[in-house]
């Protein structure tokens, strides 16, 4: 991202989301969360994504560390940027000395330009998070891709990296109660960039022009035309609603059933799949300029289909769940 756009979202309190209250941060719900990282999504699919992967990371950490004198040292700048990885594709051995590191995490939106990382790594077997500085470690820019190519999510690497031992401590993946919203942090911007391109769609509209190698005079005197528009809307909005669901399915707080885990698991690949379908029939009416790299349309249509493909959204794995939970 640029760096305006990353000192915009600071400013904004946006890093600071998911900064525990006893070191000065709101703690923000679900569905602020939700709606605040659509609405930037809108604008920039990219800035939501890093801010999203931002509040998880910090929400990794103050859920696994329960040492305050540690907490205090990671949320010192209620603000800060952070980024992380819950893959353990790293080794760690305890020392005298600390916990040595190595090995690489791949994927790390918002890595560029982070202060820290919540990092799983191995020690002994076992799954652990360590939190480490960004200044300790080696930025490899390996993201070469289509879409979201603001979030800079390459791979950061540790060599032997020593870290104090109150900086590791032992975990585990996200259970299926915390899963919502780790999946909200990256649904969210999904959800806003279909949006921000049902608004370029709008404003074709608006503006009068005219379907090709057609007689009518606009867009909107085609009944083909605006039932699109009306199919392109009502996907993005049940996509929306679905994420709105997830949201407050957290704020709950109840550990769900395995079927409701299940049922919200399809929930969370539907939504992607919307609004996959949506900005495809969004570009059919836009046709060949929609494509154009001046266009925002074409980057809404990247990023979406990108960003979606994240696992949080599988859907054949999703569906393989729920089916067996219903065949018991």
């Amino acid at each position: 991202m640029a760096p305006e756009s990353i000192e915009t979202l600071r400013r904004s309190g946006v890093f600071a989301w998911r900064t525990p209250a006893a070191f000065g941060g709101p703690w923000a719900s679900t569905t602020a969360v939700a709606r605040s990282l659509a609405e930037f999504g809108r604008a920039c699919p990219s800035a939501a994504w890093v801010a999203g992967t931002c509040a998880t990371a910090k929400t990794l950490l103050a859920r696994n560390f329960d040492d305050e004198e540690v907490l205090g040292e990671i949320f010192a700048e209620p603000d800060t940027l952070a980024c992380g990885s819950g893959h353990p594709t790293a080794q760690g051995q305890r020392t005298a000395e600390g916990v040595r590191i190595t090995g690489r995490w791949s994927a790390l939106s918002g890595c560029e330009d982070s202060d820290w990382a919540a990092l799983a790594l191995t020690i002994d077997g076992s799954y652990s998070w360590a939190y480490v500085p960004t200044n300790r470690l080696v930025l490899d820019r390996t993201w070469q891709v289509p879409g979201m190519r603001g979030t800079g999510s390459h791979t950061l690497v540790a060599d032997d990296v020593l870290v104090p031992a109150q900086w590791v401590t032992a975990g585990s993946l996200p259970s299926p109660a915390d899963r919502p919203f780790y999946a909200i942090a990256v649904l969210a911007p999904i959800v806003g960039a279909a949006y921000g391109a049902l608004e370029v769609i709008d404003a074709m509209f608006a503006s009068g022009r005219a379907p090709s190698m057609s007689s009518y005079s606009s867009m909107a005197e085609s009944a083909g035309a605006r039932q699109w528009l009306a199919e392109a809307t009502h996907l993005v909005d049940r996509a929306d609603r679905a994420m709105m669901t997830v949201a407050q399915a957290d704020e709950r707080g109840d550990a769900p059933a395995e079927l409701d885990s299940a049922r919200l698991s399809m929930m969370l690949a539907e939504a992607v799949s919307d609004c996959r379908s949506a900005i495809e029939r969004m570009l059919d009416l836009h046709g060949v300029s929609g494509f154009s790299t001046a266009n925002p349309l074409q980057r809404y249509w990247r990023d979406i289909a990108v960003a979606s493909r994240h696992p949080q959204f599988n859907g054949y794995l999703a569906v393989e769940r729920l089916g067996a939970v219903l065949a018991g």
